[in-house]
């Protein structure tokens, strides 16, 4: 597979994802339904080859979070994350739901418990993810965590898929040694989203 390095032959892929997302979202979905439907729906689009602009395959010093599409009521998002040899997140939150499926490589997602009195967080359930592995977060149970890229020298790619739009929800970092949260709105590094409405492109 190639995504960083050809263009994009076809991205209907992710157009037939964001589709099926918008009517779960239609149809008036709860989190307990959209972790039960949207896996199957993110299986799909992360098997599918050469439907990934060139631009958001590429990995830079520091791991990018690069919007793919949000649902105009912002019912949800679409995320792809880039990372190179080595990276990794801070321990976060997303207090939403949220979908998290490995395209291209290896990672580790390890959920992270606060000490309710102050002390060091602990991890909690650990889930390594390859190509066409998707992993739940819930935001009752399962909600803090830390991403990694598992696989020394490649890149790894994933694409994310959140309750909300994620970019502009408030929530939080925390210090592993002292559970301690720091609040933040992590917005995208990019400043346009793939065009997906472009028929004349598609294959006919």
């Amino acid at each position: 597979m190639d995504t960083g390095a050809s263009l994009v032959q076809n991205i209907s892929p992710l157009r037939e994802f964001v589709r099926g997302m918008t009517a779960l979202a239609d149809s008036g979905a709860d989190e307990a339904r959209f972790l039960k439907d949207a896996p199957a729906l993110l299986r799909k689009l992360i098997l599918a080859d050469n439907w990934l602009p060139a631009e958001y395959a590429a990995p830079t010093d520091t791991y990018r979070q690069l919007l793919l599409h949000c649902d105009p009521l912002e019912r949800f998002s679409v995320v792809c994350f880039v990372w190179g040899p080595g990276q990794k997140t801070p321990v976060h939150n997303h207090t939403v739901w949220g979908l998290v499926g490995v395209h291209q490589g290896e990672e580790i997602s390890t959920e992270m418990l606060q000490d309710p009195k102050g002390g060091p967080m602990r991890p909690g359930r650990v889930d390594r993810a390859k190509r066409g592995d998707v992993v739940t977060l819930s935001s009752q149970s399962y909600d803090t965590h830390r991403v990694e890229n598992a696989v020394e020298g490649k890149t790894s790619i994933s694409i994310h898929v959140y309750g909300a739009n994620i970019g502009a929800v408030k929530r939080a970092m925390f210090n592993a040694d002292t559970s301690e949260p720091e609040y933040f709105i992590s917005g995208y590094d990019n400043q346009s989203v793939p065009n997906l409405w472009d028929l004349s492109r598609a294959p006919q």
